[in-house]
């Protein structure tokens, strides 16, 4: 794969012609800067291959679903950046239920996951072998991909239940010709919605948008305050969960260990040690900060605590230590997040830790992980801590004073604890309301994140439109540019296949509960700009711009590559993202080039029950025909009605049972003047050669007499 990878590069590099100058930095919007939902990538689908595929969803049971780890493989055809963002929504599959993702090794019924026209799956466990799942272009958002594999898992859309009459109301009239069936309900002999109410925050749900005709809503929420709600695809809902997790018995999530916001009085079964000289307090408010906590900020009247280590009183160097309960790791990897709020002394420090259990030191041993110190602020900060466990444990927080005055202390809230990679950098965005109130649309309305460096030395910028850009106002858009770094000399240029991902955090206590909203992309080595001809991806001193940091420094970003539809403002509102004035953006740029091959190599003893075509990446056929592959070729499988279908190549022409009977016709009424001819012609022949015959006779005739 990397010759051939390099070979291209060569080639291309041959044809191209020279780099022009950089002109000012661009966004290249990798949706179009149109935040195209589901039905609208699948516009172009034809009718008739979505009835194929719907003729073959079947009543969810027992049968139809899948057990609880689901094989799958992902097609070389896939998109780089779809690969990795469908291992990402695997995670959060694992986080929030106890379905898990392994790739196939043979299994008898698995998920093939290709690059085909659309979005699309069937629903539940069809027990065909080969099942196809399609990710296809612009298919690339973690919540897409959730949808349909909520859909492989057995569930339809939201406002396909039998009882959506009840919550809301379809427009016919403005729905797009043809287009009707997309409407449809089930009865609860087909579905079953497993006593969850309706969800009109369902990731599951159409927008009031879907498949209109012209300008107008083809769903009316019967409660108007959901018409903007309906047809998020952030993540997955409460109910989501709670549905999913009730057709498959799940009892816990795979990679989800603890959250604890510290409103019970049993503070989520945490011990105060013995081995220190002060105790970590439950309090609701501190006089020197913080006055609330962050779970619920003070909006809610006997509740808010959180716990605060005083550094106002003690000796220096006097330490709090508070523990979790033992917890018990699957993966040897874990995430810690929560938040900290300082307003001790610039000397006061958190140290984080683990007490390990193993055979040979059973009352286990402490190891220490980070400090986290620095100057006090009035706001609290969110922290990530990575852990790397494999054994039993415990998470500990110690608390120690510095030197110097303190009218406060430490305190900590809303504490997560997942078996999850932790995000590389987090941006903290302080004053947000203000921004969203006083920054115009457009280029003047952009603020730039710090630089931030991947893992493999490259270093990053994003850029938010707080108000939209100019063509797409009250949105947010969010840009990710490779930027001058110090490393560029050492680097691979143009950047190959590092995906940069862009987290907006939903600030819900719960990590479980959390709907943030994310989107991703991949640096293509390959990927030319349609302006400059320039690589998109190579270095940002020949492709990028001057830019300037706020301390003077003066530096070259490249291209941003992003989308100005990343999300409305009324969604921006609906959940957690703004908490104390502030939001979180949580990014992460990793290797995915391991992902260049993942198609693997069928075993010998694979075994299947239905052999099922594989379909082609772009469909060429016409009239509603489905492009599928047959020993490498393609093959276009032409619709057919009781009266009609087409026929040719590519479907282009079609025939009737009307058409067939004029032409049986026609050709009787041909064949028997063809045979007349025929037979009249033959007569006309035969009748000729009799006379000439017998005259040839008589000529002899006449010779032999007179001889």
């Amino acid at each position: 794969t990397s010759c051939i990878s390099l070979c291209a590069f060569l080639i291309i590099s041959f044809f191209l012609p020279p780099p022009q100058p950089a002109p000012e930095t661009t966004e290249i919007d990798v949706d179009g800067g149109i935040g195209q939902d589901i039905f609208d990538i699948n516009e172009g689908l034809h009718t008739y291959f979505l009835s194929w595929m719907q003729e073959r969803n079947s009543i969810i049971g027992d049968s139809n679903r899948w057990p609880h780890v689901v094989p799958y493989v992902l097609e070389d055809s896939l998109e780089m950046n779809a690969k990795g963002l469908i291992l990402k929504a695997f995670e959060q599959y694992r986080l929030k239920t106890c379905i898990d993702f392994k790739p196939w090794e043979g299994e008898k019924n698995y998920i093939f996951v290709f690059k085909g026209s659309g979005c699309w799956s069937s629903v539940g466990n069809m027990q065909m072998g080969l099942q196809h799942l399609s990710i296809g272009a612009n298919c690339d958002r973690i919540a897409t991909i959730q949808h349909e594999f909520l859909h492989a898992l057995g569930f339809w859309h939201e406002q396909s239940r039998s009882d959506r009459d009840d919550y809301v109301t379809i427009m016919w009239d403005r729905i797009q010709s043809g287009k009707e069936h997309n409407f449809e309900k089930y009865d609860d002999r087909t579905t079953d919605f497993l006593n969850v109410p309706y969800d009109y925050n369902s990731v599951m749900h159409y927008s009031k948008t879907a498949f209109r005709n012209g300008t107008e809503p083809t769903i009316l929420t019967n409660i108007p305050d959901f018409m903007d709600v309906i047809g998020q695809r952030m993540d997955f809902s409460e109910y989501d969960l709670r549905k999913l997790n009730r057709l498959y018995n799940c009892t816990s999530s795979l990679s989800f260990m603890d959250t604890c916001s510290f409103e019970l009085e049993n503070i989520c079964g945490m011990i105060q040690s013995s081995d220190d000289n002060s105790d970590w307090q439950r309090l609701s408010q501190v006089p020197a900060g913080p006055n609330t906590d962050h779970t619920n900020m003070g909006e809610c009247k006997d509740s808010g605590y959180f716990m605060h280590f005083d550094t106002s009183a003690g000796r220096e160097e006097s330490t709090a230590v508070l523990e979790s309960r033992i917890l018990y790791p699957k993966r040897g990897f874990q995430c810690l997040q929560f938040y900290l709020y300082h307003s001790g002394n610039e000397g006061d420090r958190l140290n984080v830790l683990v007490r390990e259990y193993t055979s040979a030191n059973p009352n286990g041993t402490l190891r220490f992980i980070e400090e986290i110190k620095g100057s006090p602020e009035t706001y609290w900060q969110l922290h990530h801590v990575s852990l790397n466990v494999a054994s039993k444990f415990r998470v500990v927080f110690q608390g120690v004073r510095g030197s110097g005055l303190s009218n406060g202390g430490l305190s900590i809230d809303d504490i997560n604890l997942s078996e999850t990679q932790c995000p590389h950098h987090v941006w903290h965005i302080r004053n947000f309301t203000h921004l969203l109130n006083t920054s115009p649309a457009g280029r003047d309305g952009i603020i730039y994140s710090p630089p931030f460096y991947s893992s493999k030395g490259y270093a990053f910028q994003v850029s938010l439109y707080v108000n939209g850009t100019t063509d797409n106002p009250f949105n947010l858009g969010i840009y990710l540019s490779l930027i001058s770094g110090a490393n560029d000399d050492h680097l691979q240029w143009p950047c190959p296949w590092q995906q940069g991902t862009m987290i907006l955090l939903d600030q819900h206590p719960d990590i479980r509960q959390q709907m943030s909203n994310q989107r991703s992309v991949t640096t293509d080595p390959l990927k030319v700009s349609e302006s400059s001809l320039n690589y998109i991806w190579d270095r940002p001193d020949k492709v990028g711009s001057e830019a300037t940091f706020p301390n003077g420094t003066k530096y070259m970003r490249g291209p941003g590559v992003g989308t100005s539809a990343f999300l409305t403002h009324e969604r921006l509102r609906s959940r957690n993202f703004i908490r104390e004035d502030g939001v979180y953006i949580l990014l992460t740029m990793e290797d995915i080039s391991h992902l260049l091959s993942t198609e693997p190599s069928v075993p010998p003893t694979v075994v299947t029950t239905t052999k099922v075509p594989s379909f082609c990446p772009d469909n060429p056929c016409e009239n509603d025909g489905v492009c599928v592959m047959v020993n490498r070729a393609r093959v276009c499988r032409c619709p057919a009605g009781e009266d009609w279908w087409y026929m040719g190549e590519k479907c282009e022409r079609k025939g009737t049972t009307q058409e067939n009977i004029v032409i049986a016709v026609s050709s009787t009424v041909t064949v028997f003047v063809v045979m007349l001819i025929v037979t009249i012609t033959t007569a006309v022949c035969l009748k000729k050669k009799y006379k000439k015959g017998r005259k040839e006779r008589e000529n002899k005739d006449s010779l032999a007499l007179e001889e």
